[in-house]
């Protein structure tokens, strides 16, 4: 087992066979070098060299380096293993030691080394093949001649016999180096062909690996962005309660004073008072009459003053005021409000405000009912008996009045009163006299929608994609860049919730003014927000 295994080693990649004359390349692997020649000149058409084992790339044709140690390597292995002579190809006339054949003749069924080859070249000229032991499988099956000959309408190697008076008699036939040169060549083409896709889908790796790059750079701008942006909404929000702290800090404080003051003045009455019930208590602990009626009219004033003395109830303690704090946070939220667009700015974020859509009547459909501040659009059973003009639809559609042909635009529609609908943009030529796949919102190349029919999804030129959402639609943001050809839509409910709210966004060359447009089904209305 371990010299079967030792030989597989000392067999070459390409021809399978043991090493005749063993090269390496730069990588380290070894070939025959016969074997590694022809691959490298079939390499040379496509203008890329490369190891058939590991595939490693030259970029001019390698050098070839012998390999004698290999060599060595396989001689010996071949001279002191019985047995391996049969399965080696070696001269057929070397008998005494063997030597590896680099030539077969197909006309002799021999094999021969360099010197037997040029004796065998001076007497004859035979066909000469690579060492081989195979010669039936070279010559013809029925007349055992030589294979000389390949028919391309049946693609079967021939003798000469086979062309001249066999089955492919009168067939065009080629020499079998031409019909190999002409395969060649049809394999070169087809290198080339596979050589010009791999160029192009390496470029297309690097693009990506590019797009990957430049995004991670934009995702590190925009959370750098992001951090800055709370960073100033964090320290504004910080001064705000530091001013609402401070003024509830000195309302306290100015409270505290004035109820101390209080406290001070009510003291001293009622020390007097105690001073006074003293006095009080003395007299009336005298028992001889004279002497307590003459401290009676000594002290009858200050008696009388005591009594007149009076606590003012009437003055109201001072009270942190409420209303002026709550004054003070509404007006600086106020502030805040204008200083947030400054600071998206600031840090390079759009501000993304509503654009004033309001409902084109002359376009709507007979069963819409258009709403007087014309945000509202409901379907009803009774025609609406409208003249017809040139911009009614005849399909239960209705448009915007205003169109886009530039900038950036941004509605919002509540369509939690519809169970069907379709909402989008069309372009103006879109189709208004018919009713099918020509005017309806989403099914021709003039108009992208968002619909909810059936299923949940985008269309676009009648082609449906299926979307997902983890909680009913009921409003949908609209967000147009007319410039960048990006049309998306959101779902705009709880922004705390995991799920994402951008639903679906398009990618176009719009190359015409476009318009809200709206598919109104039974029993359904939408609404403009404000």
């Amino acid at each position: 087992m371990a010299s079967a295994d030792l030989k597989d080693e000392l067999n070459c990649s390409i021809c399978l066979d043991s090493y005749t004359d063993p090269v390496s390349l730069r990588c380290g692997h070894n070939f025959c070098r016969s074997c590694i020649v022809s691959v490298l000149d079939t390499q040379e058409a496509a203008g890329v060299y490369f190891c058939p084992d590991c595939r490693a790339e030259y970029p001019e044709r390698p050098a070839l380096e012998k390999n004698r140690k290999l060599g060595n390597i396989v001689e010996r292995f071949f001279s002191t293993q019985p047995g391996m002579e049969e399965t080696r190809i070696f001269c057929t006339y070397c008998t005494k030691s063997p030597v590896p054949a680099v030539k077969s003749c197909l006309h002799c069924e021999i094999s021969l080394c360099h010197e037997h080859l040029e004796a065998h070249n001076k007497l004859v000229d035979h066909s000469l093949v690579e060492p081989t032991v195979s010669f039936k499988s070279r010559k013809c099956s029925k007349h055992n001649e030589v294979l000389k000959y390949y028919c391309p309408i049946d693609a079967a190697c021939i003798c000469v016999s086979c062309w001249v008076a066999g089955d492919h008699k009168g067939h065009d036939v080629d020499l079998l180096d031409v019909a190999s040169q002409k395969e060649k060549e049809k394999r070169k083409l087809v290198i080339k062909k596979l050589s010009s896709k791999r160029e192009e889908a390496g470029r297309r790796i690097q693009n990506l690996k590019d797009h990957e790059r430049k995004q991670k750079e934009t995702s590190s701008r925009l959370a750098e962005r992001v951090t800055g942006l709370f960073t100033d909404l964090w320290e504004k929000l910080d001064d705000m309660e530091k001013r609402v702290q401070g003024e509830i800090t000195r309302q306290e404080k100015l409270m505290s004073l004035s109820v101390s003051d209080l406290v001070r003045q009510v003291e001293i009455h009622k020390d007097e008072l105690t001073k006074t019930i003293n006095q009080l208590d003395g007299l009336c602990n005298i028992t001889d009459p004279l002497t307590l009626l003459h401290e009676n009219v000594n002290r009858g004033d200050i008696i009388d003053q005591s009594c007149d003395v009076i606590i003012d109830d009437g003055i109201d303690p001072p009270f942190v005021d409420e209303d002026i704090v709550s004054q003070i946070l509404h007006r600086g939220l106020l502030d805040f409000t204008d200083a947030l667009t400054d600071l998206k700015i600031k840090r390079q974020f759009r501000v993304m405000e509503k654009s004033d859509i309001l409902l084109d009547i002359d376009t709507a459909h007979n069963n819409i009912i258009i709403s007087q501040d014309l945000r509202s659009a409901s379907y009803t059973a009774t025609s609406q008996n409208r003249p017809d003009g040139p911009k009614r639809f005849k399909s239960c559609q209705v448009f915007s009045t205003r169109s886009f042909s530039s900038g950036r635009h941004y509605w919002e529609v509540d369509v939690s009163k519809a169970k069907k609908w379709i909402i989008g943009v069309a372009g103006q030529n879109l189709e208004r006299k018919v009713v099918g796949n020509e005017s309806y919102v989403g099914y021709n190349d003039k108009s992208w929608a968002l619909t909810v029919n059936g299923g949940f999804g985008a269309r676009h030129n009648n082609i449906y994609t299926q979307l997902k959402s983890e909680s009913p639609v009921q409003v949908v943001g609209v967000y147009l860049d007319y410039e960048a050809g990006r049309l998306s839509f959101y779902q705009l409910c709880d922004w705390i919730t995991p799920t994402p709210p951008h639903l679906h966004t398009y990618t176009a060359t719009f190359t015409e003014p476009l318009y809200a447009a709206f598919y109104l089904f039974k029993d359904s209305s939408i609404r403009i927000m404000n």
